[in-house]
């Protein structure tokens, strides 16, 4: 992952990424918002695009 500056995260996620409803994910740059208590990665694409992964889904971009 890296870091910017503002303290966010950037990465990009496997080929393959499902959210936690089974819908595949774009594979593209996303930023890491926060993990749930469930284990779920919350990541974002931007301001109106946010998803729940698998974190073992998550790879340094």
């Amino acid at each position: 992952m890296n870091s910017l500056n503002d303290g966010s995260y950037r990465f990009s996620v496997l080929p393959g990424t499902r959210d936690h409803r089974g819908f595949f994910i774009q594979e593209t740059t996303y930023e890491l918002v926060d993990v749930s208590d469930a284990g779920w990665a919350r990541i974002c694409l931007d301001s109106a695009a946010c998803y729940y992964v698998d974190p073992a889904n998550i790879r340094a971009s």
